[in-house]
């Protein structure tokens, strides 16, 4: 029993160390060019070469950093920070530098992406439901937002969520991920009415495709470079 106990405890010991070596890195995003990586830790964004290296930190302040986004030509980084409170969108050089701070409303937008152009912010943020929703108000429903990089006004896109912007063309079309209900994203296996689906959003039209109507998670859509393959 006691040599049991002993190896109980070893066991233990192990898990924890290994525990304890885990960096947790979030938001992670590979630069348009391929070369760099975005992400966030502990509060800050930093940038990492994809072969590997050491990583440099471009927000130092004590406020928390997260949400990076690459600009399409890499020379810009769109990031959320809570340095005034509630979370508002950034713009920075990609090397880092002072931040201009592009929204201010009291609610918290998270950027989504750049535009093809690079001239504006994508972001989401439950700010102002359309007379037309029939959505239950709530934080976790959010609005699609976009505001200049060049700073001025923001405006309204979509008024249902749409999360992990990868644009397909110059028009503004786009494909994202969806939310419909309150269901946490990190749960395992998890197949519902309201698990996320991939869609095409068609800014011609206006109209919405479901391409991955199914039970389960699908989320975080990425178009392959030559543009037909998601």
């Amino acid at each position: 029993m006691k040599k049991s106990l002993t190896t109980i405890m070893f066991i233990g010991g192990i898990c924890v160390a290994s525990a304890a070596d885990a960096l947790w890195m979030r938001d992670v995003k590979i630069s348009p060019e391929g070369d760099k990586i975005a992400f966030g830790y502990k509060g800050d964004i930093y940038t990492v070469p994809v072969t590997g290296g050491e990583a440099r930190r471009l927000t130092t302040l004590p406020s928390y950093e997260s949400n990076p986004v690459w600009s399409p030509d890499g020379t810009k980084i769109a990031f959320a920070s809570d340095r005034h409170g509630n979370f508002d969108v950034f713009v920075m050089d990609a090397g880092g530098g002072e931040a201009t701070r592009l929204t201010s409303n009291s609610a918290s937008e998270i950027p989504e992406s750049f535009s093809p152009d690079g001239k504006d912010v994508f972001f989401s943020a439950a700010i102002q439901n359309p007379a037309s929703s029939v959505m239950f108000p709530s934080a976790r429903m959010t609005e699609f937002y976009a505001v200049p990089v060049a700073g001025g006004v923001s405006r309204q896109v979509l008024g249902t969520p749409a999360q992990a912007i990868a644009f397909t063309g110059k028009d503004g079309s786009f494909l994202y991920q969806d939310v419909k209900g309150f269901e946490n994203e990190w749960r395992k296996h998890h197949t519902s009415s309201v698990t996320r689906d991939i869609w095409s959003y068609d800014a011609k039209t206006g109209t919405h495709r479901n391409l991955t109507d199914r039970a389960g998670e699908d989320r975080n859509p990425v178009l392959s470079p030559d543009g037909k393959t998601v």
